[in-house]
C-alpha cells in the first residue's frame, strides 16, 4: 500500500501538467504567432480586473459598455525584446504598450478603435489604470480569423498585468476609427471629448 506522501505526489503529478496547460504561461510574440493557436475552449476565469470596481466610468465608457460585442476574440499577448516583436507595426507606427493589437484586418480592419470591456480598471505596471480602449495597427502571418495579440510592452515582465487575459475568449467592441498612430499613454484624449464629437458627427449625417 502506497504511503500518504507517495499518493499526494502521483495525485500532483496528474493534476499539475493539466493545469498548467490550462492557464497558459507567457508567450512572446514568435512564439503567439508561429503556434498557430486555435479556438478550443479555455477555464473559465473571472472577468475583469481587480480594480474595475473602484473604477469611475465616463459617459464614452460606460455607452461602450452598454453596447453589444461587435466580435469575439482568443487574446495572445506579445512584447517586445527576447524574441519578441521588434520595430514598427503594420501601419509604420511604433506599438504602444497596452494600446496596440494585432488582427486579422478580414475579421477586424486596421485602424479600427476597440474597446475590450474586460481590460477596462486593468491597473498597470507604472500604477495607470486601463481605459479599455485599443487599436488595431498591426497584423501578423499566425493571426487568422478570431485571434488578437495584445502588445503589453519589452519583457516578459510587461505581460503581467494582463496576464489573466492570455489564452481567453474575449468581447469587443467597434468603436471607430483613428487617424495616425496608437495615442501613447501621456497624449490619451478625453473619452468623453471623444464620443462627443462622434455624436455631433452623427448628427450631421
Amino acid at each position: 500500500m502506497l504511503g500518504k506522501a507517495a499518493a499526494f505526489a502521483i495525485v500532483l503529478a496528474m493534476i499539475l501538467p493539466a493545469q498548467v496547460q490550462a492557464t497558459g504561461d507567457p508567450v512572446s510574440y514568435q512564439t503567439a504567432t508561429s503556434a498557430g493557436w486555435g479556438v478550443e475552449s479555455t477555464v473559465p476565469t473571472p472577468e475583469g480586473s481587480t480594480d474595475s470596481g473602484a473604477t469611475v466610468l465616463s459617459p464614452g465608457q460606460q455607452a461602450m459598455m452598454a453596447e453589444g460585442a461587435d466580435w469575439t476574440a482568443r487574446i495572445n499577448l506579445y512584447h517586445a525584446g527576447g524574441g519578441g516583436a521588434t520595430g514598427n507595426d503594420s501601419l509604420g507606427c511604433r506599438p504602444i504598450a497596452m494600446r496596440t493589437i494585432a488582427t486579422d484586418p478580414r475579421y477586424i480592419p486596421r485602424r479600427t478603435r476597440v474597446f475590450i470591456p474586460e481590460t477596462v480598471g486593468m491597473r498597470m505596471s507604472d500604477g495607470a489604470i486601463h481605459d479599455g480602449y485599443w487599436y488595431a495597427s498591426d497584423t501578423g502571418g499566425a493571426i487568422k480569423g478570431q485571434k488578437i495579440d495584445l502588445y503589453t510592452g519589452h519583457g516578459r515582465g510587461s505581460m503581467s498585468a494582463a496576464m489573466r487575459f492570455n489564452q481567453r475568449r474575449l468581447t469587443l467592441v467597434d468603436a471607430g476609427r483613428f487617424d495616425g498612430c496608437p495615442p501613447s499613454w501621456d497624449r490619451v484624449p478625453s473619452q468623453s471629448t471623444q464620443m462627443a464629437a462622434n455624436t455631433l458627427v452623427r448628427g450631421a449625417n
